[in-house]
């Protein structure tokens, strides 16, 4: 395609018109000549907004895209509205491509009933594949926003399902000729269907109504990075028990086989969670579903530890993401 926006003629047939889920609460959407959306709350609720780009991968996503940021929403207590994407597009791509790309878009968005209100399409020598960037827009009743910075000392600190999960999801269709030499065909489709795990708005529904303190989605920087945030944002220590942060063992074989860490691997789809009854909320995600693991508490102070057995070590600020050392190569 030609450098500079999308034709018009691509922009109705494979963007706009993959677009289907509605709100009331969105009286402009995305349109032809629109740079604005317009969105009408009540006088009790609150806008909550929040924006991520994907660029670690292509492999779906539109979908992760969306995800990611409506997993943003989600852990401030959030019931998602709309989106607003920005997608940045290489010379080489195809009409197909990205009306794949739009499909997957919708189709995520259809499921958390979530509006596209509008965006941005361009092609560009800036990149050299697709560059997907997606601001999400929320609602929550007033006082009813759920801050990362919300832990305190003699809280516990809970994490949902596994660390790691959509790093190994990636890793598992990025790098699937890599792996056949060790695995085999049914182990690395049981690591690319972890994507289908990826949505952290059932436990966050649960964790409001359960009385959490803090959430933080676990994203770049893996665990140990969202731990690190979360304290750093509490002005709370830490002291975190390694073997009881739950790992997948598709995640543990597949960090072995590239040489990293699943602790600071991308991990969307895992939910950090601060309690002052961890074990209360443990059960109540347990009993909709939602595998949870207490896995220490917040501390008076600044030391955030990390305690394997009779090894204690200081968890450090995050640094780049185990997934570039892999996929950028």
């Amino acid at each position: 395609m030609e450098i500079g926006k999308v034709p018009e003629s691509v922009l109705k047939r494979s963007i706009l018109k993959q677009i289907h889920t509605k709100r009331k609460e969105v009286l402009v959407g995305a349109a032809v000549g629109e740079d604005c959306a317009a969105v009408k709350l009540a006088e009790d609720e609150v806008f909550i907004l929040s924006t991520d780009p994907i660029t670690g991968t292509t492999a779906d996503i539109g979908s992760l895209a969306i995800q990611v940021t409506l997993n943003d929403l989600a852990s401030a207590g959030a019931e998602p509205v709309g989106v607003l994407l920005t997608a940045l597009l290489p010379q080489d791509i195809t009409e197909p491509q990205i009306r794949q790309m739009m499909r997957q878009v919708e189709e995520t968005c259809g499921k958390a009933g979530v509006q596209v209100m509008g965006g941005h399409t361009e092609v560009t020598m800036a990149v050299n594949r697709s560059v997907l960037t997606i601001t999400g827009v929320g609602k929550v009743k007033q006082g009813g926003f759920i801050s990362t910075a919300g832990a305190k000392a003699g809280m516990d600190i809970l994490l949902t399902k596994w660390a790691g999960i959509e790093g190994t999801s990636i890793l598992a269709k990025e790098k699937q000729e890599e792996l056949r030499s060790r695995f085999s065909e049914d182990f690395i489709m049981r690591a690319q269907k972890f994507d289908q795990m990826l949505s952290v708005l059932p436990e966050a529904a649960v964790a409001v109504k359960s009385g959490v303190g803090a959430m933080h989605d676990v994203t770049e920087g893996g665990v140990f990075g969202a731990l690190w945030e979360m304290a750093e944002g509490s002005g709370v220590g830490l002291e975190i028990e390694l073997k009881k942060i739950p790992l997948k063992q598709e995640t543990v074989e597949i960090c072995e086989f590239f040489g990293i860490s699943p602790y600071t691997l991308i991990s969307s789809g895992a939910m950090l969670m601060a309690a002052s009854d961890g074990n209360r909320l443990a059960f109540d995600l347990k009993q909709a579903g939602i595998p949870a693991a207490v896995i220490g508490k917040a501390t008076d102070g600044k030391e955030r530890v990390l305690l394997n057995g009779e090894e204690r070590r200081f968890l450090e600020p995050p640094k780049t993401d185990e997934l570039y050392q892999v996929v950028l190569a």
